[in-house]
């Protein structure tokens, strides 16, 4: 169950309305008294009489703050319906993921998580994945140009009953050279996309064309035209499109959402988001397979649209490191925090963009930017965002969405803090019931156990939200729920959250922020016109 806390805990005085009967009741008293209580600290401080009274205290500070201690999120109607078969593109570093997030592992990855789950108590992956919901879908078809992930993604994809290494398939995916092939395929319904970017859109537009409804990976595009055309073919077809940015599912974000609908935090006017990452692997300098060469990859399909290039396997693998292929940190990364941000304010598309940044430490060759920084106005709601990364310092930064009032830190949980000149909490804060070094209010997804992540950067998207979050206690894969929504929304009607509308909104921001840094101006969102000038 998840939580709302107040956690200020501050000194009482005669005027703060506190009876003089309460002065015999120590700060060891009062701590372990609250520690029972949904809501606590500097407004509960205020209302404080009994440990009895606590519903009534509790009923009293939500009213003040006009908020639900409520779970944010609604239950849907499950899996219910026709079972929907899939086609999965792309099996690189995401496919896996989402397919483990669907209900399909590589059957050693399932033997890797039960000895994992054997070694150590508090690692639950294994059991969380074995009790992780079963969407009522069928993996029949796969496409990688890289023949050993082809592969594999066909053996995933048999593995419907979470089988280990004593699976025995019953029907095996068929595996497609083409992704055209595959997304007019008969037995396909649904398609996920996880390609580089720069195949992100001209395969969405095609599975628009051909009637299958899409789950695709952020960004939503590579190119500003493209763009357009993804949106004009989604909306012509009538598919059903997702686009992954499955922290739309976490609840902290949520709840973040319901306490700035209720101007808890007073007029915001500034935003901070931050990327901080410092490894190989964050920087996008991933491994190189050793049975990768020419006869096992398709070079020439890998190339597409893009300039032509002599094969190459470091641009094979780390393609996100070059423009040719890539949208850097903007759409890479930035594209997580401006959507939050988007999920919570509801914004849509920036007035102007400013970028800076260089390449400063990673002289691999790479045409992107490891330090980055771009700021976003937003001229109606008075608003700047400030986008703030780097590849080579690990310190975490989180988010920050500062008001009059108060301060709000935000990651996969929710704090705030108020601000010492605020009006709404003077009176509070001048009786010394709220301290502003403290947290006035905390949201907290209910969890029983210790997250466990096994790297530096699961660790960095867990602390945002986007690995997982809690439902009823239990901790749930978001990208689990982000495509089950997409799923109901095919089966039952519907929105899905991270629409075509809201990912032409992401592509333009981030679009805007990238050309800004490479033309070195301020660029602007006519809205008149609908474009970036």
């Amino acid at each position: 169950m998840s939580s709302i806390e107040e956690k200020n805990i501050s000194k009482p005085e005669n005027d703060s309305g506190i009876s003089d009967s309460n002065k015999g009741i120590s700060r060891r008293d009062i701590v372990k008294g609250l520690a029972t209580v949904p809501v606590l600290g500097a407004f509960a401080y205020g209302f404080y009489r009994k440990r009895k009274h606590d519903r009534q205290i509790k009923n009293s500070i939500l009213g003040d703050l006009k908020l639900s201690d409520s779970e944010p999120y609604t239950e849907d109607k499950g899996s219910e319906g026709r079972r929907i078969r899939l086609g999965l593109i792309g099996f690189g570093i995401r496919g896996p993921q989402i397919a483990g997030a669907i209900g399909f592992l590589h059957p050693e990855s399932v033997e890797e998580m039960k000895l994992a789950s054997k070694a150590s108590r508090t690692d639950k992956r294994y059991q969380e994945f074995m009790e992780q919901e079963d969407l009522n879908i069928e993996v029949t078809a796969v496409c990688d140009i890289f023949t050993v992930y082809a592969a594999k993604a066909r053996e995933t994809g048999a593995n419907i009953n979470r089988q280990g290494t004593d699976l025995m398939p019953d029907k095996l995916p068929v595996i497609y050279d083409n992704y055209l092939d595959l997304i007019n395929a008969d037995d396909v319904d649904a398609v996920i996309i996880a390609s580089p970017d720069h195949w992100h859109a001209p395969m969405a537009i095609e599975a628009a064309k051909a009637g299958k409804h899409i789950y695709c990976e952020k960004p939503l595009s590579w190119s500003v035209e493209e763009t357009y055309a993804l949106r004009e073919a989604v909306r012509e077809s009538g598919v059903v499109f997702q686009l992954g940015h499955q922290n739309r599912q976490t609840d902290a974000y949520m709840k973040a959402r319901e306490t700035i609908d209720n101007d808890v935090l007073g007029d915001v006017n500034l935003i901070e988001v931050t990327t901080n990452r410092n490894s190989p692997n964050g920087a996008w300098v991933y491994p190189i397979h050793p049975e990768a060469n020419p006869d096992t990859i398709d070079w020439k399909q890998f190339i597409g649209q893009a300039p032509d290039h002599e094969f190459s396997l470091e641009r094979f693998f780390r393609w996100r490191c070059w423009w040719d292929y890539s949208t850097g940190l903007s759409g890479d990364l930035l594209t997580h925090e401006y959507d939050a941000m988007n999920q919570i304010f509801g914004f849509g598309i920036p007035d102007s963009a400013v970028s800076s940044g260089g390449i400063y430490h990673f002289k691999d060759g790479r045409t992107v930017p490891d330090v980055l920084h771009t700021v976003f106005e937003f001229d109606k709601q008075e608003l700047t965002m400030m986008y703030s990364a780097t590849l080579a310092n690990g310190r975490s930064r989180g988010k920050l969405i500062m008001g009059t009032d108060a301060t709000m830190e935000l990651s996969n949980s929710m704090t705030i803090y108020a601000d010492i000149d605020s009006e709404r909490y003077r009176e509070k804060i001048e009786a010394g019931i709220i301290d502003p070094e403290l947290p006035i209010l905390s949201f907290v997804p209910g969890k029983k156990s210790v997250d466990a992540v096994t790297s530096a950067t699961e660790q960095y998207f867990a602390g945002r939200g986007l690995l997982y979050t809690y439902r009823g206690g239990k901790r749930i894969n978001t990208t689990h729920l982000h495509i089950k929504e997409w799923l109901n929304v095919i089966r039952n009607g519907g929105n899905t959250s991270c629409n075509i509308d809201r990912g032409f909104e992401e592509a333009i921001t981030a679009h805007m922020g990238t050309i800004s840094y490479r033309e070195g101006r301020r660029v602007r969102w006519d809205r008149e016109n609908k474009k970036i000038i």
